[in-house]
């Protein structure tokens, strides 16, 4: 899947002040093409701007989760990890020997979801799928 969002853009629709170390936080996970952790935010923040610190990028990350701008993963890997809130819904596939996240959507799946709760007695307003694989290319 292909999909930039402009993480600062979403902050001035949802009315949040916006400092230089925020828009530089903001672009680094517009840029971002993986689901980093807050340490590979850091990272790569302070790369463009040696003074922001950790602590200003942990407070950062739960101000734009909290306003619905970031979704928040647990991959399983013990790290929160973090993507731009989408406009189009997504599930992802993490590939438990490398970390790598692949995004898809698949209608056929979304549609068996979604007649799953019809039959539980339930109409389905929301839901994130998770699966865990190995690359098949690895047991050769």
């Amino acid at each position: 899947m292909d999909r930039k969002i402009d993480v600062e853009e979403l902050c001035h629709e949802k009315g949040l002040r916006i400092t230089e170390q925020r828009r530089v936080i903001a672009r680094v996970l517009s840029e971002s093409e993986d689901h980093p952790d807050v340490e590979a935010l850091h990272e790569r923040a302070s790369a463009i701007d040696s003074g922001i610190s950790i602590a200003t990028v942990y407070r950062t990350v739960r101000l734009f989760e909290e306003a619905g701008i970031l979704e928040r993963h647990d991959f399983g890997d013990g790290r929160a990890r973090y993507e731009a809130a989408a406009e189009e819904h997504h599930d992802h596939l993490i590939d438990v020997e490398t970390g790598k996240v692949i995004e898809f959507v698949d209608q056929e799946l979304e549609d068996l979801q979604r007649r799953i709760a019809e039959k539980l007695g339930y109409k389905l307003v929301d839901h994130r799928m998770e699966l865990y694989g190995v690359s098949r290319d690895r047991d050769n």
